[in-house]
């Protein structure tokens, strides 16, 4: 038998709340199958299952709020006897099982949007989503409630609110917004005290890198054009290549390097706050897939629709706020992570090369390191190699 276990879905989630099952008893699952929904504070995140195997017994029931690593169901191994729990089903989950439902079916909801149409009296049922992957977000559901309101004047008051429950949606946002800062802050005060950090910076020249960016995107629909965004994940995690030590997790007093290169995005959330899921393989993708996949994957991040091995699996982390006006931006390193890199805006600037001075579009990248797994010569090394790929875009 196998314990199916709370994830981590990053260094500042040290509990979720167990909001779906997917699966029941005597269920077959598979690895990399979805299983549940759990709602942290930043995202409603799908845990797949990281095991083949039969669903023996669910632990949790639906609502529920758990720590990381507390065993949320147990599987039997392929080819060994599977035998579910004796239990009525209403002890390991709130009401009968949920039928399993197909991925591409199931409701998809922000936190805030559950949680809010819950306060009101909404039936998610009746809500069409206008998010990314027909996802049900906070406008949706109060203009179902707006709505509902309006066609039924008469209808008896709702019951009074609990007095601890926030009144309305801009205190829920806030409540929530309250509870996201201080996960960011406990993570990031935790990286502060535990990671000996070194910074690094460079200047990037861009004239060539963007030039070819506009001949590959000529005559194609804005939809499929590329951004400058997608030539810098490339080059990180190409540059990861050679210098490894970039590239894996501090654990247990020693550098682990990780098997593939999965950057994590900073993606800055409407309410507020911020997620870094990952990307997964970004050295082996072309360009129009790695564009594709970072534009799936913020729309889902804003959305509040994430999976749990986009929250648990990076081994780099990538923050850009270029498009927020800054020159530069020095990162703090997400435990157990060993690095992250920055890019700042884009902008003409003036420049020497080749012992001449010119006017050039250039943009600062930085690196925040580990000193207990590399040091500054070579981070310089490594920041050296992400300029040099984006000298010759081509090779991306």
């Amino acid at each position: 038998m196998i314990e199916f276990a709370m994830p981590a879905l990053g260094a500042d989630m040290d509990e979720g709340m167990l909001n779906e099952w997917l699966v029941k008893p005597g269920d077959t699952v598979t690895r990399g199958q979805i299983v549940a929904v759990v709602e942290t504070t930043k995202a409603a995140v799908e845990i797949e299952c990281w095991h083949d195997g039969v669903v023996a017994e669910l632990l949790v029931p639906v609502g529920q709020t758990v720590a990381v690593g507390t065993p949320l169901a147990i599987l039997a191994e392929p080819g060994e006897k599977a035998e579910t729990s004796a239990k009525p089903a209403t002890t390991a989950v709130a009401g009968p099982a949920p039928e399993a439902a197909p991925v591409g079916h199931r409701l998809w909801v922000s936190p805030v949007a559950r949680r809010t149409a819950a306060s009101l009296g909404v039936d998610l049922k009746t809500v069409s989503g206008t998010g990314p992957q027909a996802a049900i977000t906070l406008h949706d559901v109060e203009h179902a409630a707006a709505t509902a309101h309006h066609e039924a004047p008469k209808a008896a008051p709702p019951p009074r609110q609990v007095a601890t429950e926030p009144q309305s949606a801009a205190e829920r946002a806030r409540a929530r917004g309250v509870a996201m800062r201080a996960s960011i802050g406990a993570a990031m005060s935790r990286s502060k005290r535990e990671i000996p950090h070194y910074y690094l910076s460079d200047e990037i020249i861009l004239d060539t890198a963007l030039a070819w960016l506009s001949e590959q995107n000529a005559g194609q629909p804005i939809t499929e054009r590329l951004l400058p965004a997608v030539l810098q994940l490339k080059a990180v995690a190409l540059a990861t290549q050679r210098f490894g030590e970039f590239n894996g997790f501090w654990r247990d007093d020693h550098f682990e390097p990780a098997p593939g290169t999965h950057v994590g995005v900073a993606i800055s959330l409407r309410g507020g706050g911020l997620v870094a899921p990952a990307i997964h393989d970004v050295a082996e993708k072309q360009l129009p897939e790695l564009m594709a996949d970072l534009t799936d994957l913020v729309g889902r991040a804003r959305a509040g629709s994430l999976r749990s091995s986009e929250m648990s699996d990076p081994t780099i982390t990538v923050t850009n706020l270029g498009d927020k006006g800054v020159d530069s931006v020095f990162g703090v390193i997400y435990p157990q992570q060993v690095a992250i890199i920055g890019f700042g805006k884009p902008a003409q600037r003036v420049v020497v090369v080749d012992g001449g001075i010119r006017v050039a579009t250039t943009v600062h990248s930085s690196l925040a390191a580990d000193h207990r797994a590399s040091d500054g010569a070579r981070g310089a090394l490594f920041l050296a190699e992400i300029n040099r790929l984006l000298q010759q875009p081509h090779e991306l």
